[in-house]
């Protein structure tokens, strides 16, 4: 009879799911894998469950289950800025799973949702979990509406629950703004950011791992969110540093003021996605620490293997 303990994992097949699919199994846990339908690229037992908007088969799929890793959703998009479609998935989806946890006796839910469900894509001083709730957007909104049921919830919810909240995450398979840092690194290219000063907390796909494996061990009841990042906030100039010296390359900066760079990212449509990147986002990561979290490295050491893994990375 099989004794390892039984993981289901929502998202299986994206960027973080796909990571935590393979971090768990290698750690002892019988992961089931719940998605909208069978994925061949997926290594994992699975069970459909349907779109998150209008899920079905919640209770078979999660019988035996052990707990639970909330990591589907709907990412953030520049291009769609109504609540509902963000409602309908992040915040009602993970109501409807997480009243199926309870109903079936999970023992733990752990929910992936977003510093931006504090923020903004910027903040002022450093965001911690104590931090009110002021989301700016239609997808921060969905974050946290969705905390605040696990955390009102009651007799509702589970009774045994944690949200984990990550910054931008890299990893290999990383998309949107640092995948286009990562592409511009390894050009053979001059970078304009060196006058760059914005810092901001990042995290990386172990780091992250590393926080659910804990959350998953973490004896007693949990019922409470947490941000988790790696150790030292980063500029762009040092990002594009580390990665181009995990190349063995220099970091090949100019220094061009930022107002120039504002203006001409504004007139190719780029705006938005330059403040989300330049911009200061800091988080303070010391409540997840007081549980005995430790971050396997620092962002530098991260973003310098990140090249590396990518080159490595099959297909």
């Amino acid at each position: 009879m099989d004794s390892h303990p039984v993981a289901a994992i929502t998202g299986a097949s994206g960027f973080i799911g796909g990571f935590l699919i393979r971090l768990l199994a290698e750690n002892g846990y019988a992961v089931r894998a719940l998605g909208r339908s069978i994925s061949e690229t997926v290594p994992a037992p699975q069970a459909c469950i349907g779109d998150l908007a209008d899920p079905h088969n919640l209770d078979d799929a999660l019988a035996g289950v052990d707990y639970v890793i909330h990591a589907a959703g709907l990412a953030h998009s520049t291009q769609m800025r109504d609540d509902e479609p963000y409602q309908a998935v992040n915040f009602r989806g993970t109501v409807a799973l997480a009243r199926a946890a309870r109903r079936n006796g999970v023992r733990r839910f752990i929910h992936l949702s977003s510093v931006r469900a504090l923020c903004g894509p910027t903040a002022k001083g450093i965001v911690t979990d104590d931090t009110p709730h002021a989301p700016t957007d239609a997808y921060g909104r969905s974050k946290r509406d969705a905390e605040l049921f696990l955390m009102e919830g009651g007799a509702d919810g589970p009774d045994d629950w944690a949200v984990l909240r990550p910054v931008l995450t890299y990893g290999p398979g990383v998309k949107g703004n640092m995948a286009r840092l990562l592409r511009l690194a390894r050009s053979p290219l001059p970078l304009p950011f060196g006058r760059l000063s914005g810092k901001r907390s990042l995290v990386s796909l172990h780091n992250l791992g590393g926080g659910v494996l804990h959350l998953l061990r973490l004896p007693g009841a949990v019922n409470r969110a947490f941000l988790v990042a790696d150790d030292t906030p980063v500029t762009v100039p040092e990002i594009i540093t580390a990665l181009r010296g995990g190349l063995g390359r220099s970091p090949g900066l100019i220094g061009i003021p930022e107002s120039f760079l504002t203006a001409g990212c504004a007139a190719l449509g780029k705006g938005e996605a330059f403040a989300r990147l330049s911009g200061n986002l800091m988080v303070d990561t010391s409540a997840l620490k007081s549980t005995g979290w430790a971050p396997m490295h620092d962002a530098p050491a991260g973003l310098a293997e990140l090249p590396r893994q990518v080159l490595r990375r099959p297909g």
